[in-house]
């Protein structure tokens, strides 16, 4: 008898219910990196922090030419080790320490990654995030019964085509819903 895997919702958004408003997850977008018994890890992609990218290169001693990027937003990537840097990117490489997601994504938090985006040598999309979000085993679980949360296949669109301040209501769109019409409580039978 073989056993079945449990269904998992890596590489999916979670898109934060209006009920659930407690920062930084209000009107929040994250991108599931891992979803298993154990727990699950994701990655806010649409609340910006007060840091901008060429912020985290002075900070790590790095230089870069290219204003676009020195420019570039850093976001809020969740609660946890707000101190560490995560960059969320479609290419794979040969970094340090990455993270494959699925086969359209990884993340990575080895400082090679900065030192080849600053050369202009990363990869040609990404987002820099500071801090991830965490849920122990079966917490997620509970928190999508009590409708704190949509789900729904993430979308490369919605990570690196959408401005950050449209995301909640883009992600929303992928199920075919305004995020503002809902109600902020599950509804019981």
């Amino acid at each position: 008898m073989s056993r079945t895997e449990p269904p998992t919702l890596t590489g999916h958004f979670l898109i934060a219910m209006p009920g659930l408003a407690e920062p930084p997850f209000s009107r929040g977008v994250a991108l599931l990196c891992q979803h298993n018994e154990e727990g699950a890890v994701g990655l806010l992609v649409n609340q910006l922090s007060h840091y901008r990218f060429g912020d985290v290169l002075a900070q790590m001693k790095l230089e870069c030419s290219d204003p676009e990027l020195v420019d570039a937003p850093v976001l809020i990537g969740g609660p946890v080790q707000q101190e560490r840097g995560f960059v969320l990117h479609r290419e794979s490489g040969h970094w340090d320490s990455s993270y494959r997601i699925n086969a359209q994504w990884s993340v990575t938090t080895s400082r090679d990654i900065l030192v080849a985006m600053a050369a202009g040598e990363g990869p040609r999309q990404a987002i820099m995030a500071l801090g991830y979000a965490g849920w122990d085993a079966g917490q997620l679980e509970q928190e999508l019964m009590a409708n704190a949360w949509l789900t729904v296949e993430a979308s490369e669109r919605v990570i690196f085509d959408t401005p950050l301040e449209e995301r909640w209501s883009a992600a929303a769109g992928l199920v075919g819903v305004d995020p503002l019409q809902l109600a902020g409580y599950a509804g019981h039978a």
